[in-house]
């Protein structure tokens, strides 16, 4: 199993852009927005538009993945 970060192209608010996550943090950002019953792009704008500051997408996600599991 790899640890490396792995580039996935998304689509935020009609542009495209590019995240750069580890492949356990893309199954579980998939598993989430799936769960939520939203697309990956619609789960990753809902991150993107509630970020603060100079916080990079792909850290944004993290802390997301992160929140999500430590509230189950």
């Amino acid at each position: 199993m790899t640890t490396r970060p792995a580039k996935h192209s998304l689509t935020l608010h009609g542009h495209r852009t590019s995240v750069s996550l580890e492949p356990a943090f893309w199954d579980a950002f998939r598993a989430i927005a799936t769960e939520q019953g939203e697309t990956v792009n619609a789960l990753a704008a809902l991150i993107d538009a509630a970020r603060q500051g100079d916080e990079g997408l792909a850290s944004a996600i993290r802390v997301f993945v992160l929140q999500h599991y430590r509230g189950k």
